[in-house]
């Protein structure tokens, strides 16, 4: 077997659970075959070079082998080797992820606590009422 539908390539090489997550993200314009946006049923062969979008992680790699039967992880990592270039970008990346700011830090909005509603509540209503001026609940006349 000198070629396969790069679907099941990409399956059987774990880059997609299931064939039709990989044909949905093909068909997505995700994957690029020597640079150009391929379909499903296009046949990859040894030697191309794909290009793989995964969110904001972009990864380049060559294709080694050829199976169409999805195996353990060790075997399917020898079906394609990774270049030199994507491998940095990635690590590049996710180093920048670890030093990035958490996203919930920057949230000045949120949903008020007990406090902050009594104090919205008083200022809405701009009066203090007198029970809050007492010290006890008997009435002063």
């Amino acid at each position: 077997m000198e070629r396969l539908r790069i679907d099941k390539w990409l399956w059987a090489a774990r880059f997609y659970k299931t064939r039709s997550l990989a044909s949905e993200e093909i068909d997505k314009g995700r994957v690029h075959v020597n640079g150009v946006a391929v379909k499903p049923a296009r046949e990859v062969k040894v030697g191309d070079t794909l290009l793989l979008r995964t969110g904001p992680i972009t990864r380049t790699v060559v294709v080694q082998g050829i199976s169409d039967k999805r195996g353990p992880a060790p075997v399917a990592a020898l079906l394609f080797q990774e270049t030199a270039e994507s491998i940095a970008s990635r690590a590049l990346a996710a180093e920048q992820r670890r030093l990035a700011p958490e996203p919930a830090l920057s949230l000045t909005q949120g949903r008020p606590t007990k406090r902050d509603r009594r104090d919205t509540e008083k200022a809405r209503s701009g009066q203090v009422h007198d029970w809050d001026q007492r010290w006890s609940a008997s009435i002063d006349t």
